[in-house]
């Protein structure tokens, strides 16, 4: 491993199927608090965006001073990206102010849920099962869909050729028990070959390593390819990476869930205006980005830069943005098949997911719209 990428950032994670899941099983062991603060936990933009401030003469939802909302600094959080920048949040909300914060990991954002530091959020699914698994069903509920898609298996050509040529190969995955980490060792076990998902180690050496340096690590030759979401795997094409294998190739009609909204069981149960009125705000963002795609991309990218300071260069955001679709559903049954791999990777004891979803608000949303209802797929509240 080369000097300039630190053990912390990129390594093979032991533990237990229990220990995982009693950590969370996508929890990186012994993050030491100086990558913890480069994920993002609890940062806040400081961008001035005219579109987010506050109408005269509007007043507060359900009496709250803010409503938190958390998302990552990921296209693949389009629609958070979008609805901020467009001021969608803040005119849904009226007087009460719309406060944010950028995250890197889904542990950290679940964290930041159960302590209250949040109460809406965009995540991933694996990241949603495990807090609701962990807290016996107490911490979260999923209220909405968000974006499928935008997960590419890329590798570098000179080295891999064919899908046959992994076997032996260094792959990257974000972290362990991320969601990009059970779909990998998934696929890895349809092909017949054995990995030890708490090690990463057998017939393909799976490496666990913060998508912010995949790219410089794809670029020392420290791994020959990952299993990624946007826009981390268009970076690596930017890189002369070639993408291999797009996982909606892997399912039913292309479509799987990537970012689901979920929200603290208490402020759902304490202020529904509030959750209405952010869902009213993703539904607007997620209608408004279908109809304008070209601007729609070009909005989130806008407000990428303001979060990080960095905009994406058009190599790497257009063929990104190309290859995620944004969607209200939360294609619920594919939630639970994702759940079924990380059981069959041995990364979690079987759930029982019955109540996940409630998926009430949304459907009251999408009917004021004129649109047609999303499924729990049976995974709905009692």
């Amino acid at each position: 491993m080369p000097a300039n990428l630190p053990q912390s950032r990129i390594r093979s994670t032991g533990g237990t199927p229990s220990q995982l899941l009693r950590r969370g099983i996508a929890v990186v062991a012994a993050l030491p608090l100086l990558t913890l603060a480069a994920c993002g936990y609890g940062s806040k933009s400081t961008t001035d965006n005219a579109k987010e401030k506050v109408s005269a003469g509007s007043s507060k939802i359900d009496g709250l001073d803010s409503v938190k909302i958390g998302y990552f600094g990921n296209l693949t959080h389009g629609t958070a990206l979008v609805a901020r920048q467009q001021g969608y949040f803040q005119k849904q909300l009226g007087a009460t102010k719309a406060a944010y914060q950028i995250f890197n990991a889904g542990p950290s954002e679940i964290e930041a849920l159960n302590s209250g530091s949040i109460d809406i959020g965009w995540i991933g699914p694996s990241p949603s099962i495990n807090g609701y698994v962990k807290s016996n069903g107490k911490s979260l509920k999923i209220i909405g869909g968000s974006a499928s898609g935008g997960v590419k298996l890329v590798v570098n050509p000179k080295t891999i050729k064919s899908l046959k040529d992994v076997k032996g190969k260094k792959i990257a995955t974000p972290q362990l028990g991320n969601t990009q980490d059970v779909a990998f060792l998934n696929w890895i076990a349809d092909q017949g070959w054995k990995v030890d998902a708490n090690t990463g180690k057998g017939d393909v050496s799976v490496v666990r390593t913060d998508n912010k340096i995949t790219p410089d690590a794809y670029k020392s030759g420290a791994i020959d390819g990952a299993w990624v979401p946007e826009p981390t795997a268009s970076k690596l094409v930017a890189e002369g990476g070639k993408v291999l294998l797009d996982e909606s190739s892997l399912w039913p009609d292309k479509k799987f869930v990537i970012t689901n909204i979920i929200v603290r069981q208490q402020f759902l149960k304490d202020h529904p205006k509030a959750v209405e009125a952010v869902l009213k705000a993703s539904v607007e963002a997620n209608k408004w980005i279908n109809a304008n795609p070209d601007q729609a991309k070009a909005v989130a990218n806008k407000q990428l830069e303001a979060d990080s300071g960095k905009a994406l260069k058009a190599n790497v955001l257009d063929p990104a943005w190309k290859s995620i679709q944004f969607t209200d559903d939360p294609l619920a049954a594919t939630l639970n098949t994702e759940a079924e791999h990380a059981v069959k990777a041995g990364l979690l004891e079987k759930p029982d997911l019955k109540g996940i979803y409630d998926l009430t608000i949304l459907n009251k949303v999408l009917k004021a719209e004129g649109e047609a209802a999303v499924s729990d797929a049976g995974l709905g509240s009692s």
